[in-house]
């Protein structure tokens, strides 16, 4: 196992659970693998955002364009923990939330909550 604490991505998670057996307690970083690669796909150069103590799950940056994306399976009922990260940042560019969570959509002070598959599909921006 690599000791260390970045992230990394791979293009086929299948070849990973063929080795080391699948556990469910890992669809977020499964979503997260998915979120990653759709970003890469679209052109943009991503990054993990990291300022103090706070972590963005991913900053995509595209020529003049910048967003920013946590990733999570379901937002948690009486929790901000998604969105108070994003909340910190004070520029203009778009922040979203992308998740599985098919009840919760729609925009919370400025943050977009979409499904994964708006997300995947572009219908999040009106593709």
């Amino acid at each position: 196992m690599l000791k260390t604490q970045e992230k990394y991505y791979i293009a086929d998670p299948s070849l990973k659970y063929s080795r080391l057996g699948f556990d469910p307690k890992g669809i977020s970083a499964i979503l997260e693998n998915l979120v990653y690669f759709e970003l890469r796909r679209r052109g943009f150069d991503v990054y993990i955002g990291k300022f103090k103590d706070m972590e963005i799950d991913f900053v995509g940056i595209n020529k003049d364009e910048r967003i920013y994306i946590q990733v999570c399976r379901n937002i948690p009922e009486d929790s901000n923990r998604e969105t108070d990260n994003l909340l910190k940042i004070n520029d203009q560019f778009p922040k979203y939330v992308v998740t599985l969570d098919e009840y919760v959509k729609g925009i919370y002070e400025g943050i977009r909550i979409v499904h994964l598959a708006d997300f995947l599909s572009g219908k999040y921006r009106g593709e």
